[in-house]
This record gives structure tokens, sequence and C-alpha cells, in this order.
């Protein structure tokens, strides 16, 4: 056999016993790609995304997107090939599979919280929606969760409305976990409540409940921490003067709360926000309507510029790394609040795009 061919065939067994190492070598990375886009103007699955009863809508046009990021899941163990493939290509991410999943999360695990983000997200979404527009809503702290095996158990249930903690009125989440800390480990510690049926009862005969009761849980030592105890998490829990149902499956985590928020002041106001263009975004937000960053900017980005995005409202602590690779065609607009959305909207509904405030990498 010839040198030239011995030596040609020699490489290629190599590469091939490489590239076969390569399949079967497992890495400890995951993939992150643009994920689905859906307009909250519109329809998912067949029905509206947003959905709105007791209160007029108005007709609206364009798009408003919500942006998503597909990620390999926890379980999936990447090879060599895959990861070498990803780092090379324009449109993923490969990171480490820790940055994803922290502290050995199971998928199940991430699913859950992702769900739980989601749905907090819907609700801040609301509120900042109604308030950025005047419309009042009431907000009170609830019971969200009740750990197993831990000394609410039992006594307290997911949805009672604390009203009290040791006889101190309880304005904001917060102050049931400072009140909580005030005691040391085997304390006894006041809650007063309105039982969760009482309180849903109320709700819906549109009153407010009368009377609670108070319920008496004696604080645990938290792990190795020196904190009290007693195995709940509270939340906000908001009563909106008409219903808003925000349908829409298969996604999770915050990051859709300023374009929900956005679509629904979209829908109850006359005109419309976008003038017809195509509009996407991204970015948590709080019921005072300040838009919080996000992960995943770049793969959002070209996510939504290939569903047809010219515009992208940007949050202003992702704007440095989305400006770093602006996919063509696609304008990143900062915004820090939903009044700062609404007013480059209203920008770029006139046409005025040179005013926009855009994103830079300084």
């Amino acid at each position: 056999m010839p040198r030239r061919t011995a030596t040609m065939l020699a490489s290629t067994l190599i590469l091939i016993a490489l590239l076969c190492a390569g399949v079967f070598i497992k890495v400890p990375y995951s993939e992150m790609s643009p994920g689905p886009t859906v307009n909250t103007l519109g329809e998912a699955s067949g029905e509206p995304v947003l959905q709105i009863s007791g209160r007029k809508t108005y007709p609206t046009s364009g798009h408003l997107n919500m942006t998503t990021v597909r990620v390999t899941g926890a379980d999936y163990k990447m090879n060599l090939v895959e990861a070498v493939y990803g780092w090379l290509a324009h449109d993923s991410v490969v990171v480490p599979h820790d940055t994803l999943y922290p502290d050995g999360k199971t998928e199940e695990q991430s699913t859950q919280e992702n769900a739980e983000e989601f749905s907090q997200s819907q609700e801040s979404a609301k509120t900042a929606a109604l308030r950025e527009l005047g419309i009042p809503v009431q907000t009170r702290v609830v019971v969200s969760t009740v750990l197993k095996n831990s000394p609410a158990e039992g006594k307290l249930h997911a949805g009672d409305v604390i009203k009290a903690v040791d006889g101190t009125p309880v304005k904001e989440p917060k102050d049931v976990a400072e009140l909580v800390t005030k005691h040391e480990p085997t304390e006894k510690v006041v809650f007063t409540i309105v039982p969760a049926k009482d309180a849903a009862a109320a709700e819906k005969a549109g009153k407010e409940p009368v009377g609670s009761e108070d319920i008496t849980i004696t604080t645990k030592k938290a792990g190795e921490d020196d904190r009290a105890i007693v195995g709940i998490q509270a939340g906000p829990d908001h009563t909106f003067p008409f219903t808003i149902d925000i349908k829409l499956a298969d996604v999770g985590g915050p990051s859709a709360g300023l374009m929900f928020s956005l679509g629904i002041v979209d829908k109850i106001t006359p005109g419309d926000l976008t003038g017809g263009k195509f509009v996407a975004g991204t970015g948590t937000i709080d019921e005072d309507g300040k838009v919080g960053p996000i992960g995943g900017i770049e793969m959002k980005t070209v996510g939504a510029r290939k569903a047809g995005a010219e515009y992208f409202l940007t949050p202003d602590e992702n704007c440095a790394s989305a400006a770093s690779d602006i996919p063509d065609g696609l304008t990143l607009v900062k915004v820090k609040t939903i009044d700062d959305a609404k007013k480059s909207l209203e920008k770029i509904r006139n046409g005025d795009t040179a005013g926009l405030p855009q994103c830079t990498t300084g």
C-alpha cells in the first residue's frame, strides 16, 4: 500500500476512533438554545393567552411576544461531541451543568421551582399592570407552603391569611420571617390567621373575611443554623377587581412577567401599544412595575428575531450582555420599569425610533 494511502487511512481510522470516543465520553455540561416565542396578545394551543372577564377589553394589533430558552434536562448527560458542537454553534450556549442545576437539583425539582416562579410572575404581572393604570389591587399575606414534618404542619395551611404574629400586624411576607426569628428555638409563637376556607368564601362573596383565630406553634432550630423557624413560607395574595387568567402551558420561570403585564395593559385600554409592530421582550417584574434581569438573554434575542421581531424590550441589567451580539435587524430597547416600556412602545408606534433608549456594550 502506498505510504500516502496508508497515512490517509490511518488518519481516517484515528478520526473515526476519536469521534466514537467523543460520543461515549460524558461531560458535565448542559446546553441552552432559543426556545419558542408566544404573542401575549394572541393565542396558544387554540385559546387566548390572556383571558379577561368582568372588565371591558379592546382590540389589539401587532405582537408583544414573551420569549423562552430551551435547556437540556437535569438527567441528560452531554457527550463530548455535543459539547464541542454547542461551543461552535452561534445559536446555542454550553454551560457547566451546575449553572442550571445547582446543588444536585433534579429535573423534577427544577420543574416544580420553575412552575412556582411562573405562577408568581403572573400575579406580579397582573398587579403591576393594574397599578400602572391606577386600578386598586388589594394585597394580603398568606401561607404559601407548609413544610412536611415541620412544627406548622397540621396547624397552618396553604392559603391561610396571616393577620399578625405575636400580636404585631403583618403587612408584607418578609414581616413573618422577621417576627418568627426574634424567637429562640423551642419558644412559642402565636399566629393570628383567617383560615383559607373562610378567606376564600369571603372573597367569593365579595366581602372582607370576618373573624380570626390564634394558632400557637413551638419553633424549632433551622438545621445547622440557630434561627428559629416554624416551617412555612409566606407570600402575597392579591384580590383583583376583575378576572385575569393567563393560559400558557409548558413554560416556567419568572422572565415573562414584563410581557404579560404589557399585554394586560394593552387589552384593557383603548388603542393599541404596538401600532401593529412586532415587539418581543423579556424581564421579571415586581408588583411596583420594576423590571429585573433574566438568564439566557442571548438565546432569547436570537429566538425573537427568528420569530420576526424588530424590537426587543431588554432589562437594563441585561443590556451589555445582549448588545455584545445583536441579531441583524433587531433593535434592543432598554427598560427599567413598565412605564419605560410603555413610553418606548409609544415611540415605536409613532415611528420615533431615533429616540429609543437602546442597549450598548458600555
